[in-house]
């Protein structure tokens, strides 16, 4: 069996994920830059993006195999991307002064209640 990186599909799969995410990310921009909120362009293309991949899946009944397959091949080193911002965000943590408390504690509670509504919408799912 030779390795998926060889197969021509492969690389079609992942320049197709690639110009996907570029091109919703560039309209998100140009439309946001219209309305004066060129900042907010990264999370509209996200929901963008999370919009259509619901409506494909909703439609088709899954999302096309090269999609899952290149976006699990992307994702696997994508926490090297979040490296810079996380040392950039411990680095501003520290020059808040008396903020640092009440950020932190904004911080945990905006990570650990989705953590456990998902974990909680999980078990259920998985029951079922």
């Amino acid at each position: 069996m030779k390795p998926p990186y060889r197969s021509p599909t492969f690389w079609l799969g992942m320049l197709a994920t690639v110009a996907l995410v570029v091109v919703v990310r560039e309209t998100a921009l140009y439309v946001c830059t219209l309305f004066g909120l060129p900042s907010a362009s990264n999370i509209v293309g996200l929901v963008v993006v999370f919009i259509l991949l619901i409506g494909v899946r909703l439609w088709r009944g899954e999302l096309p195999q090269w999609l899952s397959y290149s976006s699990s091949v992307l994702l696997v080193d994508s926490g090297f991307a979040f490296l810079p911002v996380s040392a950039g965000a411990g680095i501003l943590l520290f020059g808040l002064g008396d903020e640092l408390f009440a950020v932190c504690v904004i911080i945990l509670i905006s990570v650990i209640v989705p953590l456990w509504a998902f974990a909680k919408l999980s078990q259920k799912w998985l029951k079922d």
